[in-house]
């Protein structure tokens, strides 16, 4: 068996890597919690150092990188480049606060001390996907190791050139031997890895169904598990909000990442007396977007990362429409070489359509009009997913309220896309999962809270 690393935007075959056998992947998992061992008696100083010098590779090496991601799952090259950025700042970011983060916290209580220590759980599988193939290990590996964990990886089967550079890079940064490592399996291998008893706990971002038997396997064994899972979000445009810089952040978060992002703008929700004005500026917008190359710097949407992912969503789109949504822009799979589908505008979604119900993950925008606002909050929150959701409005003060008491989703944004930040908490509820990556919530994800009490 061997994994396959396939070029989007031609089809072509870039690499192929050998699967690891049973005896590997178990010889890694058995190095990896050695070196726990040892890297859990570190100082915050020296793990700190060696995230440090990560980070310094990651921009050294960043164009090589970028281009490895655009040519194995098709992002734009621009986008890409900033993706290790983005990388960059989560590894300075935690090797700064981590400390503080996981310091003791003294409790008083009638005990001569008693305090609550931060202490790691050991060796952490991260079962991540395609979409964001650094970002997405590096929010995990950052403060995972910063906590005194180790890791091991199994990245999604079609970024395996992407798993062993991110191997490369913690390797180059003086991190012990073992102490993170890429498993090159399938989905199918992953299994026998949960069950290891040397594996404390389990990440994983990707869609709900994996996340559910994830879930199943690890609560059987009572593991700990951090789940990132499948979203819709709901942008609420309400009537007194700014038209047009509601259109342009809409697109943006739209089409970031041609449009695979778990938190992408999905479901534009309009009042039925906005939709004409919105739904032109919307479709202008989407159209202009230029479509083509993904190493060419003007690109804004590329390929999708595969060619069956690209039919799921134009089947999703066609299921739509024979349901009465209409089509106001793209809705056809093009002709030539290339995973593409063009940025596309359906409107008159409603409820039990799959642009409504379910997660269109590519250059989709769904568009549903709604009489007021009671409606929209109504369809904002209805919806199996809460990952992500915005507002827009002129009253930043009833959309704070709006994203604080009433939008069902682990981030609320208002007036703008929602995007992920190291500072602050990131994480879903409902089919969306639980568990937070990210800030100080995140790097305290994998450890044991340990309540100490000296008489």
């Amino acid at each position: 068996m061997s994994l396959e690393s396939v070029n989007p935007t031609t089809g072509e075959v870039i690499a192929t890597y050998p699967e690891m056998t049973a005896t590997e992947v178990t010889a890694i998992v058995a190095a990896s919690h050695e070196a726990h061992l040892d890297w859990r008696q570190a100082s915050f100083r020296e793990r700190a150092e060696h995230l440090t010098r990560a980070a310094a590779l990651l921009r050294e090496r960043s164009d090589d990188l970028a281009e490895l991601m655009t040519r194995e799952m098709g992002k734009p090259i621009v986008q890409a480049r900033a993706e290790v950025e983005k990388c960059v700042s989560v590894c300075n970011y935690y090797a700064e606060s981590a400390e503080s983060f996981l310091a003791p916290e003294i409790i008083e209580t009638d005990a001569y001390k008693s305090f609550v220590a931060f202490e790691p759980l050991g060796l952490v599988l991260a079962i991540m996907p395609w979409n964001f193939p650094l970002w997405q290990v590096f929010r995990f590996a950052a403060p995972a190791l910063m906590a005194g964990n180790t890791g091991v990886l199994k990245h999604a089967s079609n970024v395996p050139g992407c798993a062993l550079a991110i191997e490369e890079i913690f390797r180059d940064a003086g991190y012990p031997d073992n102490a993170f490592r890429t498993l090159l399996i399938g989905s199918a291998a992953v299994e026998p890895v949960i069950e290891h008893p040397l594996v404390r706990a389990i990440t994983l971002t990707g869609s709900t169904p994996a996340g559910q038997a994830v879930a199943q396997k690890a609560g059987a064994l009572l593991k700990k598990t951090v789940l990132e899972l499948g979203g819709s979000d709901p942008y609420v445009i309400l009537p007194d909000a700014d038209l047009e810089v509601a259109v342009k952040r809409c697109v943006a978060g739209r089409l970031l990442n041609t449009g695979q992002s778990c938190i992408a703008a999905k479901r534009l929700i309009v009042p039925r007396s906005h939709c004409q004005a919105f739904e032109g500026m919307c479709v202008a917008l989407m159209a202009a977007s230029k479509m083509g190359d993904p190493l060419d710097e003007a690109t804004e949407v590329g390929p999708m990362a595969r060619g069956d992912l690209r039919d799921e969503l134009h089947e999703q789109v066609l299921r739509s429409v024979e349901q009465g949504a209409r089509c106001l822009l793209g809705g056809e799979v093009p002709d030539g070489l290339g995973a593409f589908y063009p940025p596309t505008v359906l409107t008159d979604v409603q409820e039990g359509m799959p642009a409504y119900a379910e997660e269109l993950f590519g250059p989709v925008a769904a568009v549903i009009p709604v009489d007021d606002e009671a409606e929209a909050l109504r369809v904002a929150n209805d919806t199996e997913f809460g990952l992500g959701a915005a507002v827009f409005t002129g009253d930043r003060k009833r959309g704070e309220e709006i994203a604080t008491k009433q939008l069902e989703a682990g981030s609320c944004f208002v007036n703008t896309f929602v995007k992920s930040d190291p500072r602050l908490p990131f994480g879903g509820i409902k089919a969306s999962g639980y568990g937070r990556e990210l800030s100080s919530f995140g790097i305290r994800e994998f450890v044991n809270i340990k309540t100490v009490y000296v008489a």
